[in-house]
């Protein structure tokens, strides 16, 4: 595996971590990890690139080994103020390159149509958008989210490295099991009591009151500058869950005024841990086109 090492930076008051592959005289990249992820989950992706890159892989607020809160719940615009912070400290004289997974890829996007100017190239790993919301439903989420701030939900823990590894096979049967293996020691941590928890704030469980506003974000898209790269996994069953159909799936496509589109086979939503190899062919033969 290509060595990493971890940085520490002030990121609008919070400790923020970022794993760091390569050195800095090298071009950079920004990967984003999705929700319920860390940063080292790009490990075999950054294994896979052939050309020589400087890989910058923050953990996002709430996840890994970033500082959690500052409240009891998580906004996605903080995500796009904490990726704001970040290119202004490791690259302020240059547009970036940033390739988000899932909803990484979703903060990347909206980003680069906020900030187009701050981002050269943009690759959207199975980064859809959310679901289309109802207005009518608002009191309802806005109820639930109280209930849950009154009864925080949590995540459960295991005995073990293994049990954790074991369980995230269950949910991917693709990953391998010394794949697993590392990525469980940097999901979740050993407790003084012994079982291991995830790192990750349980606030995250919490519904947002905010309905999500597909309009807003498809104009954002539309405001995309750079070129951009957007890919699939063939196996993937997150348009299905989010119940997003061909014609939504084109529609989001179609915001983007420059945009390549490729889907992966024998991969599901975690692409860059079922087939890191091709994914890799497919973004330096993008980042060279472009």
């Amino acid at each position: 595996m290509k060595p990493d090492q971890s940085i520490f930076v002030d990121i609008r008051g919070l400790r923020y971590h970022c794993r760091v592959w390569g050195n800095s005289d090298q071009p950079k990249l920004f990967m984003l990890h999705g929700w319920m992820d860390v940063s080292a989950s790009f490990q075999f992706l950054v294994d896979a690139l052939r050309a020589d890159w400087q890989v910058i892989a923050p953990d996002w607020r709430g996840y890994g080994l970033s500082d959690w809160g500052p409240a009891d719940s998580y906004w996605f615009p903080d995500y796009m103020g904490d990726l704001d912070a970040l290119l202004t400290h490791f690259e302020p004289q240059r547009a970036a390159t940033l390739i988000g997974h899932s909803m990484g890829g979703n903060i990347a996007s909206m980003y680069a149509g906020v900030r187009p100017e701050r981002v050269a190239r943009l690759i959207n790993l199975e980064g859809f958008g959310m679901s289309r919301t109802d207005p009518a439903k608002a009191p309802g989420r806005y109820a639930k989210w109280l209930a849950q701030l009154a009864d925080k939900p949590g995540f459960r823990s295991y005995a073990d490295f293994s049990e954790l590894a074991a369980r995230m096979r269950t949910g991917n049967p693709r990953l391998s099991e010394e794949r697993s293996l590392f990525l469980a020691r940097h999901w979740g941590r050993q407790t003084d009591a012994g079982p291991v928890e995830l790192r990750s704030d349980p606030a995250h469980k919490l519904i947002n009151p905010v309905a999500y506003q597909l309009e807003e974000a498809m104009a954002c898209w539309r405001n995309v500058a750079a070129p951009v790269l957007w890919i699939d996994g063939a196996e993937s069953k997150t348009m299905e869950r989010m119940r997003i159909n061909a014609g939504d799936h084109e529609a989001r496509m179609a915001c983007f005024r420059e945009l390549s589109a490729h889907t992966i086979a024998e991969a599901g939503h975690m692409l860059h841990h079922d087939q890191p190899e091709r994914l890799a062919g497919l973004i330096e033969a993008f980042l060279q086109r472009a």
